[in-house]
């Protein structure tokens, strides 16, 4: 057997065991820590399969942010399962293991009865990309081919804040996030929040500029800006904003709304809602892309913190 093929199935089965572990671990952190190696696991399949950006995407995502917050809610659940006694049955954990395998056994027969080759509009959108003036065929697909659909998910995520906001008590409204778990300012951490904050923005700015012709993109430069921010925030070096601050909810609402500006502004220039005249194109998806880097980077991190709860000096 050749090197590759031992290598495939040795994240094959990297995976399998990964999510068996997060399926059968016992307590809510045991069960997190192997659905972050779970979503790992899956990176390196994505980048098998050449999909660089949805790599990038469960790292950033799947792996981190997701893992962050299932930590958190792990913590919170941490004296709540101490006090737990009973376990499901047999019959229950039966019912459960037959409905996973029936799921399982669905998609994977929904999976092979596909044609093949699988339907594809790849050709066609590759055809069209030297109109956007990009070179980065997914970025050009969410930017310009399905900028509706990019549009809605950058509202949905403000939305997503703003019910989270909406859990907090009325006198939350005037304070600011309170983030679990406190570390010690001279320890470990905070000797990462203050020396990779400088590279992290770096690497932020260039993958939201490189992402116009390489893999990359706003949201996943916005993802490592986001996951600096909590470090420093993490460490105590630095405090989450008020919530009632006025740069902080034009901020949260910047890149959505100048999306939607350059979109209606598309109408009289280029003939229809979100469409880019083509000499400016790639200027113009920058212009977005900005703007969109700074809320998705801003909304990820304030998610993690979670909803206000302290007012001003508490």
């Amino acid at each position: 057997m050749s090197f590759e093929f031992n290598y495939e199935l040795l994240v094959v089965l990297l995976v399998l065991t990964t999510a068996a572990w997060s399926v059968a671990a016992r307590d809510s952190y045991s069960a997190t820590v192997g659905f972050v190696s779970y979503g790992l696991m899956l990176a390196i399949v994505w980048m098998q399969l050449q999909a660089v950006d949805v790599a990038l995407t469960e790292v950033a995502i799947g792996s981190g942010l997701t893992g962050l917050l299932l930590l958190g809610a792990a913590a919170r659940l941490r004296s709540a399962e101490a006090r737990v006694v009973a376990r499901p049955s047999i019959a229950l954990r039966v019912v459960a293991a037959l409905a996973c395998t029936g799921v399982s056994v669905g998609l994977a027969a929904t999976v092979l009865s596909l044609p093949q080759p699988a339907p594809s509009l790849a050709a066609e959108a590759l055809a069209a990309l030297p109109a956007t003036g990009l070179g980065n065929p997914v970025n050009g697909v969410l930017m310009a081919f399905r900028a509706f659909d990019t549009l809605l998910e950058k509202v949905v995520l403000v939305l997503s804040l703003v019910g989270v906001w909406s859990l907090a008590p009325d006198l939350g409204w005037t304070g600011r996030p309170r983030l679990l778990h406190p570390f010690a300012d001279d320890g470990v951490l905070a000797f990462l929040a203050r020396t990779l904050p400088p590279l992290g923005l770096l690497l932020g700015l260039h993958l939201m500029w490189n992402g116009a012709d390489e893999p990359g993109g706003a949201f996943q430069g916005a993802t490592v800006l986001a996951a600096m921010w909590l470090l420093v925030l993490m460490a105590g070096l630095g405090d989450a904003p008020q919530v009632r601050a006025r740069w902080l909810r034009v901020a949260a609402v910047a890149g959505p709304a100048t999306f939607l500006a350059v979109g209606l502004a598309g109408m009289g220039i280029a003939g229809a809602f979100l469409a880019y005249p083509e000499s400016h194109a790639k200027a113009l998806i920058l212009f977005v892309e900005v703007p969109m880097m700074l809320t998705i980077a801003l909304v990820l991190a304030l998610l993690v913190a979670g909803p206000p709860e302290r007012t001003e000096g508490s």
